[in-house]
């Protein structure tokens, strides 16, 4: 289940329309407002587009008590440094926690006034505080900028996908030894053709070039491409009369 999204006291109807685009974009489906300054659906939809499933579902309270009265576990953004007696974790830490916590019960994440954030006794109502590291001299971040953050980990856990890309449907088989052998051969025939090597030793050339190519690890098509590369060369100096040596 996603995480429940407040705003406590949010100040500015661009804010709250930016921030329910970012619920949308990762999946979260309620939002909540702790008394919010100004509140009009019409025209956060006309700011946050195709929003209106969940601008029907969202709920204005009085009080952060009221928001999280069914919530078994929140976690509140502050850009406020480490204090005592606080569990303060990062967000991708945090994301883990919402989705741990969320087979108990609703859990929340907790945003704050876009002036003065979030009180102590706010962020008292919450278990943990996640904090995102940013440039020292510069570290407040705006609302809908800290909300996408955590949304985003939250969504990367939630759907599963925190391992990285999904392997290409079709993906051609690995360069084999011959492949390898074949390119290396036409390249080295390339570059002297080029008289490359007039003023460079072959060798350690051509084992500097082996070594870009297995960092490249290339498929099969990739280390025909790169030969086909070579041998063109070849054929068009061949056509200007320039000797060759044989290939292979």
């Amino acid at each position: 289940m996603p995480p429940i999204l407040v705003l406590v006291e949010p100040q500015d109807i661009v804010n709250i329309a930016t921030a329910v685009r970012v619920a949308k974009n990762f999946g979260v489906e309620r939002v909540r407002l702790v008394r919010p300054r100004q509140y009009d659906a019409y025209r956060i939809e006309g700011i946050a587009h195709n929003t209106a499933d969940l601008l029907d579902q969202l709920v204005i309270v009085d009080s952060l008590d009221e928001a999280l009265a069914d919530c078994v576990w929140a976690v509140a953004l502050t850009a406020r440094e480490r204090r005592a007696k606080r569990t303060v974790i990062r967000p991708e830490a945090a994301a883990h926690e919402l989705e741990a916590k969320a087979a108990d019960g609703p859990v929340a994440l907790v945003a704050g006034r876009e002036d003065k954030g979030l009180t102590n006794e706010e962020l008292d109502r919450c278990q943990a505080l996640v904090t995102i590291p940013t440039n020292p001299a510069y570290r407040s971040l705006n609302l809908a900028q800290a909300i996408c953050v955590l949304c985003y980990e939250s969504w990367l856990v939630r759907a599963g996908i925190s391992q990285g890309f999904k392997l290409p449907r079709h993906r051609a088989d690995a360069a084999t030894g011959l492949q390898h052998e074949l390119l290396f051969g036409d390249w080295e025939r390339m570059l002297q053709a080029i008289e490359f090597f007039k003023t460079r030793q072959p060798d350690i050339v051509m084992r500097s070039l082996r070594e870009i190519v297995f960092r490249a690890d290339l498929d099969g098509r990739e280390a025909t491409l790169l030969r086909a590369m070579a041998l063109e060369v070849v054929r068009v100096m061949e056509r200007k009369g320039i000797p060759l040596p044989p290939f292979a």
